[in-house]
């Protein structure tokens, strides 16, 4: 039996027992999800103004940004490493729209693919620097971030930009046939990037390699092809987040991405997916959003100062994590003895 076979074996056995695991990643989202709606209703004892579809539509919007980004974030953890530059990219995204698009917009439609593209070259590069120079991916990334954000500096001068394009502004804050654009924009991207993750060969590959890289790499999955595609399109999603925000802040600013740096890694780990690497949905990645959209949310309803606010939150986190990694297990198991899951 040579290598190959032999690799072969290794990954359908892996795919045997992740398979075991698809109930606990389908039960994980739905919960988090029925905690969200359950955090909005009961947000209504706070005020009797939260709670009503304007707060929905107001936490998907905010949602949005920590999505996309979540989304790049949760390919490169799927693949085993980890993208610490999407902060960077997410401004360097927002500025570059702010500037080299502005108020005129005249130039948008090549202009902001040319900066997701240039976006995505970036993290292009750090998959690279971690394929070929063996770089850890946090050093490589940390690395990244920091020339983009050096060179974002320079460029600015430090400065606020206020200009908005038009068509980013149109697409976050207006409608289509009476429906709120940032909700056709939330709908059409999860839908792409749940068959991206789910339904293509590229992320099936990157279940394989996240679960045995070494397996994987004998099998004859290209594994730095499929690494240098995660990272750019991490790069890509987070540039295309600060862009979207830039849209509806009408303005960008050199630490817009510095909130959603830890955001990201907590939405999709929240969502069910393994720090690791080779486990996790997008369905988990989406619920993570949402729940950390709301909890920041209604934390800030309450008025209560920014100290205690991150407190509040970190610990709510924790909770959500401790509850994944564990209670989920415990509810499989009990499922399974009363017969409402079937093997």
């Amino acid at each position: 039996m040579n290598k190959a076979t032999i690799a072969r074996a290794e990954i359908n056995r892996d795919d045997r027992r992740s398979g075991s695991r698809l109930n606990a990643d389908f039960i994980a989202p739905v919960l988090l999800l029925l905690l969200t709606v359950v955090m909005i209703l009961a947000s209504r004892l706070i005020s009797p103004a939260l709670g009503s579809w304007s707060q929905v539509m107001m936490i998907i919007t905010l949602a949005s940004f920590l999505l996309v980004v979540a989304f790049g974030q949760g390919l490169v953890i799927l693949s085993g490493g980890m993208d610490l530059s999407v902060a960077s990219l997410f401004m360097y995204g927002g500025v570059m729209a702010a500037g080299m698009i502005g108020e005129n917009g005249s130039n948008t439609l090549w202009m902001l693919p040319l900066i997701l593209l240039s976006a995505a070259a970036i993290g292009a590069i750090s998959g690279l620097g971690i394929t070929l120079l063996r770089i850890p991916s946090f050093i490589m990334t940390m690395g990244s971030g920091i020339i983009v954000a050096s060179l974002a500096l320079g460029a600015s001068g430090g400065s606020t930009l206020g200009a908005s394009p038009p068509l980013l502004s149109a697409v976050v804050k207006g409608s289509l046939f009476g429906i709120p654009g940032i909700l056709l924009f939330f709908i059409v991207f999860s839908l792409l990037a749940l068959l991206l993750q789910s339904r293509t060969l590229f992320g099936r590959q990157l279940y394989a390699l996240g679960g045995n890289g070494r397996a994987a790499a004998i099998s004859g999955i290209p594994v730095g092809k499929v690494t240098v595609l995660a990272y750019a399109l991490s790069g890509l999603c987070a540039a295309l987040g600060g862009a979207l925000l830039t849209g509806y802040s009408d303005g960008a600013t050199l630490r817009m991405g510095d909130p959603y740096l830890l955001p990201s890694i907590a939405a999709v780990v929240v969502g069910g997916s393994s720090i690791l690497g080779g486990k996790g949905t997008f369905i988990g990645t989406l619920a993570g959003a949402l729940f950390l959209t709301t909890v920041d949310s209604v934390i800030a309803a309450t008025g209560l100062d920014q100290g205690w606010r991150l407190i509040v939150s970190g610990l709510i986190i924790l909770l959500a994590l401790l509850f994944q990694s564990g209670s989920i297990n415990s509810i499989l198991i009990l499922s399974k003895k009363i017969g409402v899951f079937s093997k």
